[in-house]
């Protein structure tokens, strides 16, 4: 049993023989001496083996451990690259609405000559009989009319959003001989009373007169 054990210190030291050339001569000598006491104690030599089997158990566990965890922080670190990715875009995006949102802010509204909803103001010039002009009312948004009950067709030229603009446009058209010209009112298309849309529409002074 001696001689079995001695044989497996032996094989130790020359399977070690790289690491011992790398020993000093005290280091040599102090490790033969406790190979020779393993040789002595079977018991310790056995225990000492088991002890390093076991280490290297733990160490293969850990290592395993380690690429595991290696393998997690890699997909980890794409998924972390694949979202960083989705924003970058989803910033780039909302860069371009912005931007849209900017330029439709600034464009001009669209159907600005539609006046069919709200209040506007018109000027009539007149109503006349056997007088059939609305074969020009079409596309002319400036210029209309509606048949009165009376057989008449009351004509009108412009359209006005302010109520002071409409009154200016009259005193041009009295002031060119129209002498019946007047302001009429429509909301949404129908003709209704001045004094139906007077409060909130022609509401404060007229504008001044620019100096001439």
């Amino acid at each position: 049993m001696k001689t079995r054990v001695l044989f497996l210190c032996l094989a130790l030291i020359f399977s070690g023989t790289q690491v011992f050339a790398q020993l000093s001569k005290a280091e040599k000598k102090e490790w033969k001496k406790r190979a020779k006491e393993y040789s002595k104690n079977p018991a310790n030599f056995k225990t000492f083996v088991e002890a390093k089997q076991e280490a290297d158990k733990q160490v293969n566990t850990l290592g395993t451990q380690v690429n595991q965890m290696k393998s997690t922080i890699s997909d980890k670190d794409a998924k972390i690259a694949e979202l960083e990715d989705q924003i970058s875009r989803m910033r780039g995006d909302l860069t371009s609405a912005r931007a849209e949102l900017s330029k439709l802010k600034e464009a001009p509204p669209k159907n600005s000559m539609d006046f069919s909803k709200g209040v506007v103001f018109k000027v009539q010039i007149g109503a006349f009989k056997n007088k059939d002009l609305s074969k020009y009312f079409e596309n002319n948004p400036n210029f209309g009319g509606e048949a009165a009950e009376g057989g008449e067709q009351k004509l009108t030229i412009g359209i006005f959003r302010d109520y002071w603009e409409a009154d200016t446009f009259k005193k041009y058209m009295r002031e060119m001989g129209v002498s019946d010209a007047w302001i009429v009112p429509y909301r949404d298309g129908q003709r209704v009373e001045i004094k139906d849309v007077l409060e909130g529409v022609v509401d404060g002074n007229p504008p001044a007169k620019k100096a001439e």
